[in-house]
């Protein structure tokens, strides 16, 4: 439960989210006297409460569905009658949310770190108010995060057009629906509700999906997912959108213009973007500055500019993920209690949870063209290697890039099976400005999926065993 045991502090965090909360814990750990506030009735924020949490144990829920369903006979294991229990189901993503939560507040009271319940309005550099409660601070740290964005004449109700976090709780698996947004969380909620039974349609601005990733993987992963039964409309904007008893009428039209089309649907999830939350904290009047995205300017410190007030996460720049977050706070407090850190934006690795994965960190192919950097690529696909088809999981490669002169590693892309895990490997040779030849020589357990990323830094230079 919320206590608090001081007026004032040596830092005061504002958001219990991944970057708030593990700030707030590496700084008790360093020996500093820390709270952290949080307007939510439990810890954890977006990510653990409605976020990447919950909709990771849809994804795998809906995964085990699927393979009961039409994978296993494949092994050799019949499975009869096979039912969904979406009550159950979501009852499992509520345990898991659940454990998680407390898990942290476990972790706070082992750290002796004050959660301060409520809205937070900074008044001034060292002082923040909490629902009327003043609380001083030496140093005050912003970790509000983000929050979901509609589009214009789309108005989310959480009933019948519904952002992630309505999509994480649906009562029902609905007939049809229509997810607008090609990216990782459209693609990753739309999976999960195909899975169960819906009839979805991707409705995708852009030409392609997951527009951030390499272009290679763009194309195939789209190729799958159309296989596994997931409809998509790219290059197409939604005009808008008119809720009836029957569903939700939707107007489109090609993203160049042109004759408008109407689709319906039951259920309709707009997953076009996040924007930083930084709403209430008062920051205009005190002067801190922002860019023109609405994100926190910071310096190589984390320091906005109010001195005594830093922003980590969300709501500064960079990429929007948990693990981004999480590493800024840790940074921070080191940096807070007189220690040094750094991290390289180049090296956060990315991970889409559909089935298969996509993973990727670094520079993508298309980049390193529009960069002029001259680079070799190393490619296996998972149809070569043994334990991929001991798995049946067919589908997918591992691709390298690394500089045509010096071998260093600039890039890796991976489209297939547990792709979340393997970038892991590559993350740690690039770290360290490691080669493809370094990573090619490392020997790699047979028959494991690892191999995979073996083999493709072999055929960087052209000489992989298995193809």
């Amino acid at each position: 439960m919320p206590k608090q045991s001081s007026s004032s502090y040596d830092v005061i965090i504002i958001g219990a989210g991944p970057g708030g909360y593990v700030c707030a814990i590496r700084c008790a750990q360093l020996g500093l006297k820390v709270a952290c506030v949080e307007k939510g009735k439990s810890l954890g924020g977006t990510c653990l409460n409605v976020g990447c949490i919950p909709s990771k144990a849809l994804l795998q829920a809906s995964q085990k569905y699927e393979e009961a369903q039409h994978s296993l006979g494949a092994f050799g294991v019949t499975v009869e009658k096979v039912s969904l229990d979406l009550k159950g189901m979501m009852k499992h993503k509520e345990n898991v949310v659940s454990a998680n939560t407390k898990g942290i507040e476990f972790l706070f009271k082992k750290n002796k770190i004050d959660w301060i319940q409520g809205t937070a309005t900074i008044e001034k550099a060292g002082q923040v108010s909490v629902d009327g409660q003043s609380y001083q601070a030496n140093s005050i740290v912003i970790a509000t995060g983000s929050d979901v964005v509609s589009l214009p004449n789309i108005k989310i109700d959480e009933n019948q057009i519904v952002s992630s976090t309505g999509a994480l709780s649906l009562s029902k698996v609905p007939k049809t629906m229509v997810v607008i947004g090609g990216g990782v969380i459209g693609l990753e909620m739309g999976a999960v509700w195909s899975r169960l039974g819906s009839e979805v349609t991707i409705v995708e601005y852009m030409d392609k999906i997951l527009s951030e990733t390499d272009e290679e993987i763009s194309k195939d992963m789209l190729k799958i997912l159309k296989k596994q039964g997931i409809n998509f409309k790219l290059s197409t904007k939604v005009m808008s959108a008119k809720t009836l008893k029957t569903g939700v009428d939707l107007s489109l039209e090609s993203a160049t213009g042109g004759k408008a089309e109407k689709l319906k649907a039951e259920i309709v999830l707009v997953a076009v973007g996040r924007a930083p939350y930084t709403n209430g904290l008062g920051l205009d009047k005190i002067g801190v500055n922002f860019d023109v995205r609405g994100r926190i300017v910071t310096d190589e410190t984390f320091e906005s500019s109010v001195e005594g007030i830093f922003a980590i996460g969300d709501v500064i720049a960079g990429p929007m993920l948990a693990h981004k977050a999480e590493e800024e706070g840790v940074i921070l407090a080191e940096m807070l209690a007189g220690q040094t850190g750094h991290i390289d934006y180049n090296l956060i690795p990315s991970v889409v949870y559909t089935h298969p994965e996509v993973a990727q960190i670094g520079k993508t192919e298309q980049a390193l063209k529009e960069e002029k950097v001259s680079y070799k690529v190393g490619k296996f696909p998972y149809m070569a290697n043994g334990r991929a088809r001991a798995m049946n999981e067919l589908d997918g490669f591992v691709k390298i890039l690394a500089d045509a002169t010096t071998d260093k590693v600039l890039g890796a892309h991976i489209l297939g099976a547990e792709a979340g895990n393997l970038i892991h490997e590559i993350a740690a040779v690039m770290e360290f400005g490691g080669s493809a030849e370094d990573i090619s020589r490392i020997c790699h357990a047979h028959p494991t999926l690892a191999e995979l990323v073996k083999e493709a830094a072999l055929a960087v230079d052209n000489r992989p065993i298995h193809t």
